[in-house]
């Protein structure tokens, strides 16, 4: 029993991408002290976990011919970026100047890709890490000392992170869709309480809180994406690959059906208190939100998954009340039924989608379109294409570029003021805490000091409690693990594992208690000029430039209503034009709510108008909601006279949605109100549908709520517009100059 017990909770962490990563990093680390250890040259493990770290700093999702490519060209920005260290060294302003250009360019990358922002990122981690090194060497050894141990470090980690991904292809693959399943079911659960069955709850508050989950789904989404695509490459998938590619494609499917509308829930709640529908839909979706989450589970653990008859209870209990209602043949709800019915169709569907979950080797023939859209640059022109059109003062990555530069440049400025010996760690400290964005530095920056703080008070009772050396180097390979396995969730913990690590290691040839006050004194000086920067250097306020992310949404959406309605007069079909439409607008979606909650992190005065964001994005999102409903029932529609009315219809909320988003980018007035959107909303109200089949009285009514929003949204932007261009009245210039 014991031992099936300890196999069972073996697996489950081998499932945990989280655990994975870390046990990685423990073989890297332990194998490099091992070597030194039984070696006897102890001088040797600081370089070496140096390059090791900077590796695995390095490392991003890709299959092994990818990582293999990726892994030679990080090598090479090494390579140049140690033996250039040691070569500028002892010239410190043709340091200062090489270190400029390296952190600017570097920083640029990003702007091709993750895995070029990851490689930049990482090799200027290594430069500073070589020159923690030859700082501490003091010339021993040689010109090729530095450079060569760190390259080993960094060779070593990057021969065994090829090897991984060839024995384990799927396994990331595998976490990335259980975490889109996990955090899919969050949202179902989430959705769920819209249709909690009592009156006056606050429908907007909820619809925000999605709006902010839905950002979470989408980057899972898109995480899914990109490691199914490194593992498709130009060959026929294999039988693994095309079963997680289905289960992808199912996932966009319960996403794009959780995140529709039929109607305005309140109304819904009014009209049907003395009923048990709205409990019936809560119930529903609720259980179908956990499903999700069981889904999650079987594929982390490589289970069958089974849907259960729970669900298929309660959508039998839904179609009974549904019924009821029915017989009650009450003509004034005649109207809101119709939108039940809608939802309960499209909760059946959810249930078939997720039934399919438990055999996708079934779908063959259901997906007519298996292609992915490759997002990553097709040529060094394209790449170079996406740095230059990033080169100018009004893109984040250059400002972030810039600052970066800026604070790095005073952070050795700084150690030169304080003290040369053992003062790199003011630049590392620089480099960690300065992030793109004022709220993002503002928690690194605290976390950073308190992570310092506590590691240092962990390292000097490790110092007390644990004399022998041998002990101290398997804490700090340990110490290591930890910081890998928490730097991203709990930075705190991750920054206390890293100064622990340090102290350790630097006690192996020295003594580290010399270490405890330039270590934190680095950093309260690194953490500073980090903060300063931010608020100094082209600060990046989202307030100022929310109208242009805001208008990427309208016009997002604006496509996706476009390719929604091809799909009724040809017919659903998941082909990749209709798929990369609705993931665009998600995406926008998505990256204005980002852009909402950085700004809401941001000083008051440059966040005084957030209601005017906040309404804005609840909008927005709820318009998503509205054209994802459109879109979970899409079909081709039999000929009617009403054809030429709906796609007149249709080109006036086009226009309209386009008009909103063109006022917006170009930060032009825009009215509170326009009379042709409110007519064209009025006629989508009033548009006849006692005639029609339930297929046109279905798009009706979406576009007839999507008319509704019109009104609304433009005031919003209005008032977006507004508020944006009091705040560059009042502080644009006081900021910036400051370069």
């Amino acid at each position: 029993m014991r031992f099936a017990s300890l196999f069972h909770t073996l697996r489950r962490l081998w499932a945990h991408d989280t655990f994975v990563y870390s046990l990685r990093v423990f073989i890297a680390l332990a194998c490099v002290m091992g070597v030194c250890w039984g070696t006897d040259r102890m001088d040797l493990v600081i370089p070496a976990f140096l390059g090791v770290i900077a590796s695995a700093l390095a490392e991003t999702d890709d299959n092994w011919r990818g990582r293999l490519l990726a892994q030679l060209v990080t090598l090479v920005f090494f390579g140049v970026a140690a033996v250039s260290v040691k070569a500028l060294f002892p010239y410190p302003w043709l340091f200062l100047l090489g270190m400029a250009l390296s952190t600017f360019w570097l920083t640029m990358l990003g702007a091709i890709g993750e895995r070029y922002r990851a490689m930049g990122y990482a090799t200027l981690i290594l430069a500073i890490y070589t020159t923690i090194g030859v700082e501490q060497s003091q010339g021993a050894g040689g010109f090729w000392r530095e450079p060569a141990l760190l390259m080993a470090g960094a060779t070593w980690y990057g021969v065994l992170s090829v090897l991984w991904s060839a024995l384990f292809a799927h396994q990331p693959v595998q976490q990335r869709l259980a975490g889109l399943y996990n955090v899919l079911g969050d949202y179902l659960v989430l959705k769920a309480s819209l249709f909690e069955p009592v009156r006056g709850i606050d429908v907007e508050a909820r619809r925000l809180e999605l709006a902010q989950l839905n950002s979470r789904v989408v980057a899972a989404l898109n995480a899914a994406k990109e490691s199914l695509f490194s593992r498709l490459g130009r060959s026929r998938p294999g039988r693994k690959t095309t079963r997680y590619l289905r289960l992808y494609f199912i996932a966009q499917d319960v996403h794009e059906r959780a995140s529709s509308s039929h109607y305005p829930y309140n109304e819904l709640a009014d009209v049907f208190f003395h009923s048990d529908i709205m409990f019936r839909c809560q119930r529903l979706l609720g259980l179908q939100g956990q499903a999700c989450r069981r889904l999650a589970r079987a594929i982390r653990m490589q289970q069958p998954f089974e849907v259960g008859d729970e669900m298929r209870q309660a959508k039998a209990d839904l179609d009974a009340s549904l019924d009821f209602l029915r017989s009650q043949n009450r003509p004034e709800w005649a109207r809101l039924l119709r939108s039940v019915n809608a939802l309960s169709a499209n909760l059946a569907e959810l249930d078939r989608r997720l039934g399919s979950a438990s055999n996708p080797d079934n779908l063959d023939e259901q997906q007519q379109d298996n292609s992915l859209f490759d997002r990553s640059p097709q040529s060094f022109g394209e790449a170079v294409d996406r740095v230059r059109v990033q080169l100018t003062p009004s893109a984040p990555v250059f400002r972030y570029a810039v600052r970066l530069t800026a604070a790095m440049a005073a952070g050795y400025g700084m150690l030169h003021l304080v003290h040369p010996e053992q003062g790199y760690w003011i630049v590392l400290t620089a480099l960690f805490v300065c992030a793109p964005s004022y709220g993002a530095t503002r928690t690194r920056l605290v976390q950073r000091v308190l992570g310092t703080v506590l590691g240092l008070a962990l390292g000097w009772v490790l110092f007390k409690l644990f004399t022998s050396l041998f002990v101290q180097a398997l804490f700090a390979v340990l110490a290591g693990v930890v910081f890998f396995a928490t730097r991203t969730t709990r930075y705190t913990v991750g920054t206390a594992a890293i100064t622990v690590l340090v102290l350790l290691c630097f006690n192996q040839i020295g003594n580290g208690y010399d270490l405890f006050v330039p270590r934190l004194v680095d950093t309260l000086i690194g953490a500073a000029i980090a903060g300063i920067a931010v608020l100094v250097v082209l600060p990046d306020w989202q307030g100022r430039r929310l109208n242009q992310v805001a208008a990427n949404a309208l016009a997002a959406s604006s496509k996706y209503l476009r390719e929604i309605m091809i799909q009724y007069e040809v017919g659903k079909r998941d082909d990749l034009a209709y798929r990369l439409a609705r993931r665009n607008a998600h995406n926008a979606d998505a990256a204005f709510s980002m852009a909402v909650s950085n700004m809401l992190s941001e000083p008051g005065h440059f966040r005084r108008e957030a209601d005017a964001a906040l309404r804005f994005l609840t909008l927005s999102h709820t318009l998503l909601n509205y054209l994802s409903g459109l879109g979970a029932h899409r079909e081709m529609l039999a000929d009617h006279a009403s054809d030429a009315e709906i796609s007149r219809l249709t080109m006036g909320v086009i226009r309209a949605l386009d008009s909103i988003a063109a006022g917006l980018a170009n930060r032009a007035p825009l009215e509170a109100s326009d009379p042709e959107d409110e007519a064209l909303a009025k006629t989508l109200e009033l548009s006849p549908d006692d005639d029609v089949d339930d297929g046109h009285r279905l798009v009706l009514t979406q576009l007839a709520l999507i008319g509704g929003l019109l009104g609304p949204l433009r005031k919003a932007a209005s008032r977006l517009v507004k508020q944006e261009s009091r705040q560059e009245e009042k502080g644009e210039g006081g900021a910036v100059a400051a370069v």
